[in-house]
């Protein structure tokens, strides 16, 4: 029971201070006078101006509370590193029941666990959480067991009580990390592309050793190794094999006595991309066409376009001097002997033989394309008459022969039901074929080998895509492709299936039609298989740790099957079929739980120094318990300090005014006359 003097005024302080002055000078005039009463005026006055301000006595019946002192336990993946987690919950229960034990003292223990997602340790947005449960008046400190790695630390708030922390480190502790300063998403085929790698060791790492073996893998290969100095970048060298998504794993491996190997691996994946495609378009003659394929071309700012239209073949004789021709002769055996393998296509777009490139040169094409080289056929007239391209060297090449019919009648072309499943064609059509324009010519085929992915007049084959060996090499057996280009008749995808047609021809592998690969998000991945089969197999997936696990895909669409599989580790995975391979990394290079893996108090150091609290190892022992004043040192050695709060509960309030109204009255009254009897008595 506690009782105070309250005061609910019935005017404002301000106007209470008038009035006091007011009384003030009244009686100062009184006393300058020689007026007897002037006291007793005065002491009147000062009776009201007291009833004024509403004095009270007040009497509270309080209830003591108890302090709380919030725990934080790490449980976090970095803590199982070693025994410490086998140390922090054996050192949490003993400090538990220690606490637990004072008088007027309440723990809540907090158990802090990884943060989703790569975010590491959240100790701070834990500690904030606790806080906001509890009445911070009654907080008296807060104990951290953990390694001292927070990723919070930004999140931190004015501590209403000292915070310590109790480490979880050993001092003989070391680890060796590998590190991966910069590496591009995207480098070029054929260049060297830099990487800045460092290993470094960190805390009581063996003395006298200065290098360190790493081992180099690229897309899931026997690994390469080389020796590198410890705590030193060095520049890597790197030509990417192919295009697309190449996975670069660099290991280091694990030395004796390391906490641990998590962060001894990195993988990087770069994406390999063409620095120029090159293509050599040869128009036979001028047309329609030739100006679709060459904007086509020309839209691209990663296609070098050289482009020859045959204006004047060896046939045409009108008599004009070559004198005044401002014509470019065809550098024909340039082109076709000399610098035909730095191109990535060559198009012939309504070619006819007409002398100007021999047998041989046709010849060395056809070795082109067996070469991993690429040819496009797109048919004129011309394709199936006697001077075809067929009746050449070519033709140990060509996927389909002429049958010298040349079908004139309109058509709209249709995408087959290979070509529903070829990613060249797939998908042109998403709202159907009915709204195309139609074509008005057609060169009648045989097919003799490839996929024939659009047919036109009565289900003749239109489009065909087919491998040559280590080569591609497609037949478009119209010269109507323009106009979808004009429009006519509402035109069609045209230019995409042009474009695709172009990247799928120097083997872009978003385009191969028989792929396996997959698509990561965080620890899931979606595994894709596209195939020309109408079915496929089951996809075995081999995890960082050796472990096979065999899924079933499901079709998506067309000639694409898909399944999703949530990885449950970090590292690289293999994917395969039995038929198509690929690999594919999952999670970040290194955890972030597994960046810093030394104990250590200087990361949570300005939060713990705000209030004078302490760092501590668990390896020296629980520390003794004292409890310290607001503002004094809150830890020493062996020791860490708690600050006594003395909040309390008040169950009860009772007030009693000091000046009933009946006293006021009384007294103000009394003193009034007794002043004016004494004036009066003193003139009498």
């Amino acid at each position: 029971m506690t009782g105070q003097i309250i005061f609910d005024p019935l005017l404002p302080w301000a106007v209470l201070a008038v009035l006091g002055a007011v009384v003030a000078v009244a009686a100062t005039l009184a006393l300058v006078r020689g007026l007897a009463g002037w006291a007793l005026r005065l002491l009147a006055g000062l009776v009201v101006l007291a009833a004024l301000s509403g004095p009270s006595w007040q009497e509270e019946d309080r209830a003591p509370l108890s302090d709380i002192v919030l725990m934080l336990v790490d449980d976090s993946a970095s803590q199982s590193l070693g025994a410490r987690a086998e140390r922090t919950a054996e050192a949490a229960d003993a400090l538990e029941a220690r606490l637990t034990a004072r008088a007027n003292t309440e723990v809540r223990r907090i158990d802090v666990p990884d943060g989703e997602g790569d975010s590491g340790t959240l100790l701070m947005s834990s500690l904030n959480e606790a806080l906001a449960q509890e009445p911070r008046g009654r907080i008296s400190g807060i104990i951290a067991l953990s390694d001292g790695i927070a990723h919070d630390m930004e999140r931190a708030q004015d501590m209403p009580a000292p915070l310590h922390l109790l480490h979880t480190g050993l001092p003989d502790d070391w680890d060796r990390r590998l590190i991966v300063e910069n590496a591009p998403a995207f480098a070029i085929l054929g260049e060297p592309v830099m990487l800045t790698l460092r290993v470094e060791d960190m805390g009581a790492a063996p003395a006298g050793v200065t290098r360190a073996p790493l081992d180099i893998s690229v897309d899931g290969a026997e690994p390469q190794r080389f020796e590198i100095e410890i705590g030193r970048s060095f520049e890597l060298p790197v030509t990417l094999p192919h295009a697309g998504r190449n996975v670069i794993q660099f290991t280091v491996p694990e030395a004796e006595g390391e906490l641990t190997d998590r962060n001894n691996t990195a993988l990087v994946q770069i994406n390999g991309v063409r620095d120029r495609l090159r293509v050599l378009l040869v128009s036979g003659q001028p047309h329609a066409g030739g100006r679709t394929w060459r904007n086509l071309l020309k839209s691209d700012s990663s296609v070098d376009l050289v482009h020859f239209t045959i204006l004047r073949p060896p046939d045409k004789q009108d008599g004009v001097p070559v004198s005044e021709l401002s014509l470019i002769a065809f550098p024909t055996r340039e082109l076709f002997m000399e610098k035909i393998e730095d191109f990535d296509l060559i198009i012939f777009d309504r070619y006819k033989r007409r002398g100007i490139l021999p047998s041989l040169y046709l010849e060395n094409v056809a070795d082109y394309v067996r070469n991993g080289g690429a040819v496009l056929v797109a048919a004129g007239p011309d394709f199936a008459s006697a001077a075809s391209l067929y009746r050449s060297p070519l033709s140990t090449v060509l996927p389909a022969r002429p049958t010298a019919r040349v079908i004139e009648e309109g058509y709209v072309p249709r995408i087959t039901d290979l070509g529903q499943r070829h990613p060249v064609t797939a998908g042109l059509a998403p709202e159907g074929q009915d709204n195309w324009g139609r074509w008005l010519r057609q060169i009648d085929l045989e097919t003799e080998s490839g996929n024939v992915v659009m047919s036109g007049v009565d289900d003749r084959p239109l489009l065909i895509l087919d491998r040559v060996d280590e080569g591609r090499i497609a037949l478009l057996a119209s010269d109507q492709a323009w106009l979808w280009d004009r429009g006519f008749e509402g035109g069609g995808p045209q230019l995409e299936l042009l474009r695709r047609l172009a990247h799928w021809m120097m083997k872009e592998p978003e385009l191969e039609e028989e792929a396996i690969w997959a698509e990561p998000t965080g620890q899931r991945m979606r595994i894709i298989r596209r195939t020309l089969d109408d079915s496929t197999g089951p996809v075995t997936v081999t995890t960082p740790s050796g472990e096979e696990v065999e899924l079933d895909l499901t079709e998506t669409s067309p000639g694409r099957f898909e399944v999703e599989y949530e990885g449950p580790e970090i590292g690289l995975y293999r994917l395969t079929d039995g038929e198509e391979a690929a690999v594919i990394g999952l999670g970040p290079a290194a955890p972030r739980e597994f960046e810093q893996t030394i104990a250590t108090g200087a990361v949570m150091k300005p939060a713990i120094d705000s209030l004078r609290g302490g760092v501590l190892a668990l390896d020296d022992g629980l520390p003794t318990i004292r409890e310290v004043s607001a503002g004094r040192p809150a830890a020493g050695r062996g020791w860490i300090g708690l600050t006594p709060r003395e909040a309390f509960e008040t169950r009860d309030l009772r007030q009693m005014p000091l000046l009933p109204s009946w006293l006021v009255l009384l007294l103000a009254a009394g003193l009034i006359v007794g002043a004016w009897l004494r004036e009066g008595r003193r003139q009498g």
